[in-house]
């Protein structure tokens, strides 16, 4: 493949190991020689995998701990990826969720950005910040700057020639602020690690990191107020607020290693989910696995939970939902293998055949680029 052309991936910032991550680290298995363009790269924060590529960093990655607090730097990174040279490329891939598909193109290349999602703090400032209830003096330093950014955003939007959603909800935002057409391509899950387990546990299960938009609070509170047990594994900086939520019945375990996950996930009684996601993958891992998802009825969950079938979708984000379906759960109406096969439609090999397959059409060329 790579003989025909010169690929060039693109990533907004690799200094955290997240859902963003995972669809990169499988776009570097499809373009093995491909070199990865960052704004920041902290390599002790990511997977080590990253450490074997090729990645290429902006002037960003020099600015004063900006590995560790990026978000205060948001007005730079526009500049950042403007900055860089993709002349020779014929084909380039942006993973966005921020500025990143604002590079410029070369004269005769492609431009296909894979959209996590239009950018929250550009799109939806206030409830951005009220997701992540960061430090006060952030949305004072924002808010004037906020038009600006938009109509940056969306003419970085209309130098991309090929836009790719990774779910319905995604497929609107990129409609509504960007106004473009774009096709579903579901992120990438590695399915083949999880199975069933052969002995149930009684805990409910939250696997996140834990940060504030996440609203582990309302599994912490839920579970605490009828009593059952909940293991949250993850770490981040809304730890020691969740932890004096919690009552006897929830156990914080921190970061799970991945080997350790898909027991961790096969034994569980349901996977609880009670945030708003772009799309969510440790849900379908759950699901891999043959539990049950309790989710919030929006997002990117709706594309793969169905209720009464793969789980429990409750309407409204709030204690008392989320509550309602804890109490009314009975895990014996739920087959496991059904509830794996449905996982299968999102397996790794399924997102690279649709890429692969939209990149040979998107090319026009594809006896040269899907082999």
């Amino acid at each position: 493949m790579e003989a025909a052309i010169r690929v060039a991936l693109v990533h907004d910032w690799l200094n955290q190991s997240g859902g963003a991550e995972d669809v990169l680290g499988a776009l570097a298995r499809m373009f093995p020689a491909a070199p990865i363009y960052t704004s920041i790269y902290a390599p002790e924060r990511v997977r080590s995998g990253f450490r074997e590529r090729d990645v290429r960093v902006s002037w960003a990655d020099r600015l004063p701990g900006v590995h560790w607090q990026h978000q205060r730097y948001l007005l730079a990174f526009p500049l950042a990826f403007r900055g860089f040279d993709f002349s020779g490329y014929d084909l380039i891939i942006s993973n966005k969720s921020g500025f990143c598909h604002g590079v410029r193109k070369p004269d005769g290349a492609t431009h296909i950005c894979y959209c996590l999602t239009p950018a929250r703090y550009v799109w939806d400032l206030e409830g951005y910040l009220e997701r992540e209830r960061f430090h006060p003096v952030l949305p004072i330093l924002m808010r004037p700057f906020l038009g600006w950014m938009q109509r940056w955003d969306r003419r970085a939007a209309d130098g991309v020639d090929h836009f790719v959603a990774i779910s319905s909800e995604v497929q609107r935002r990129i409609a509504r602020y960007y106004g473009r057409d774009s096709v579903i391509i579901h992120p990438p899950v590695d399915t083949a690690r999880f199975r069933p387990g052969e002995h149930k546990g009684d805990y409910f299960l939250v696997v996140s990191r834990l940060i504030p938009y996440k609203r582990i609070d309302l599994a912490v509170q839920a579970c605490t107020q009828l009593g059952l047990p909940l293991i949250v594994a993850g770490d981040g900086r809304d730890r020691s607020r969740l932890e004096a939520l919690a009552g006897p019945t929830v156990q914080f375990v921190g970061h799970v290693p991945d080997a350790h996950l898909p027991d961790l996930m096969g034994r569980c009684r349901a996977f609880i989910f009670p945030g708003e996601e772009d799309f969510g993958i440790a849900p379908v891992q759950a699901m891999a696995a043959g539990r049950p998802v309790i989710a919030f009825a929006d997002g990117g969950a709706i594309d793969y939970l169905r209720s009464g079938h793969t789980g429990v979708l409750f309407e409204e984000q709030s204690l008392r939902a989320l509550t309602d379906a804890l109490d009314g759960f009975d895990e014996d109406a739920f087959d496991a293998g059904a509830i794996r096969e449905e996982a299968m439609r999102f397996d790794r090999s399924e997102f690279e055949r649709k890429l692969r397959n939209f990149i040979g059409t998107a090319w026009n060329s594809e006896n040269t680029l899907v082999r």
